[in-house]
């Protein structure tokens, strides 16, 4: 571990594996647990009450109260409160991942938010997407987990229930609480239940 200008606020409520490594400038707040083969970039604010287990933080990341397992984060971006990525993640560069999301099996591109209270399963989301309070991937139909495609420039709206497998094409727009069932074309407004279109952009 690479102790040069690291700063470990609270040892006594703090535990980093052997195995892990942290870069200089990064600052480990208290109750922060690091486990496995984790590696931690420089200029990181790690913690409070954070649990990361055999992922890759790279430079300038924020995790506020989280927990990251078996994922990634590029560089720049940030997480929590309470939120949880919970295997096979990986988050682009300067990404903004807020309150209460989780998110399994999937991969966000650069510059995208994911504000409030979502669910992001088996899921791939592009650059430059806007993720509405609320959003749920239905990726589980009872037999097998489905996917989600949600392209670059897209806007979910809050509530938005995505019913896998469904694809958003680029620069669509969901209406808040919309359901969507099928693939919704570029460019293209859906609203209602089911989602229906109502304009082109």
């Amino acid at each position: 571990m690479d102790s040069d200008k690291l700063q470990i606020i609270d040892p006594k409520t703090t535990y980093i594996d052997e195995e892990a490594e942290i870069g200089q400038g990064t600052v480990i707040y208290p109750n922060t647990t690091i486990l496995g083969k984790t590696k931690i970039g420089k200029d990181c604010e790690i913690g409070p009450n954070v649990i990361i287990q055999d992922s890759e933080i790279a430079d300038g990341c924020v995790v506020f109260a989280s927990v990251v397992k078996n994922s990634k984060m590029e560089k720049g971006s940030d997480i929590g409160p309470f939120s949880h990525l919970r295997g096979d993640v990986e988050i682009g560069q300067n990404v903004h991942i807020g309150n209460y999301v989780e998110m399994v099996r999937t991969k966000v591109g650069s510059n995208t938010k994911v504000g409030h209270v979502t669910y992001l399963g088996d899921a791939t989301v592009g650059e430059n997407v806007n993720i509405g309070a609320g959003t749920i991937t239905a990726n589980y139909d009872g037999k097998s987990k489905n996917k989600t495609v949600i392209e670059d420039g897209v806007f979910i709206g809050a509530d938005t229930t995505l019913v896998a497998p469904v694809k958003v094409g680029k620069g669509a727009k969901t209406g808040a609480g919309a359901v969507v069932i099928e693939n919704v074309s570029e460019n293209t407004l859906v609203v209602g239940v089911p989602a229906v279109e109502k304009k082109k952009i």
